[in-house]
């Protein structure tokens, strides 16, 4: 199992609850998480019920046609994991801020992961 993040994955879903995501396919233009992602792989996931406020942002598990809800980073019930009432949601592949490194209008490196690590590279051309 790895962790991956891939542009352009989206679904729909009708689950309702605190449970796995039952994935309808694919949008439009996307990809589905099991062929973008793969199963058994780990991603970062936003859910967000359409025309409603309820969102949740977390860290999942992938499996065929389903995404586990693991970690709850970020959600419309407090950060904590969103009881999705009935309607169409969209799931889709997301790099949550809190999980990103980059540079202020400073050219100052921010969001430096707990462990104090940055990794830079540097090329002359």
């Amino acid at each position: 199992m790895a962790l991956v993040v891939n542009d352009r994955v989206k679904e729909t879903s009708t689950t309702t609850g605190t449970g796995s995501f039952t994935l309808d396919g694919a949008v439009t233009g996307f990809e589905t998480f099991s062929s973008a992602i793969g199963n058994t792989n780990t991603t970062y996931y936003a859910i967000t019920l359409q025309g409603g406020a309820e969102f949740e942002v977390g860290l999942g598990t992938v499996s065929a046609g389903a995404l586990s809800r693991d970690t709850i980073l970020s959600s419309s019930n407090s950060d904590a994991l969103v009881n999705f009432s009935a309607g169409t949601k969209d799931v889709f592949c997301t790099l949550p801020a809190s999980k990103a490194v980059y540079k202020n209008a400073s050219d100052v490196i921010e969001g430096v992961p707990s462990n104090g690590f940055v990794i830079a590279m540097s090329i002359a051309l």
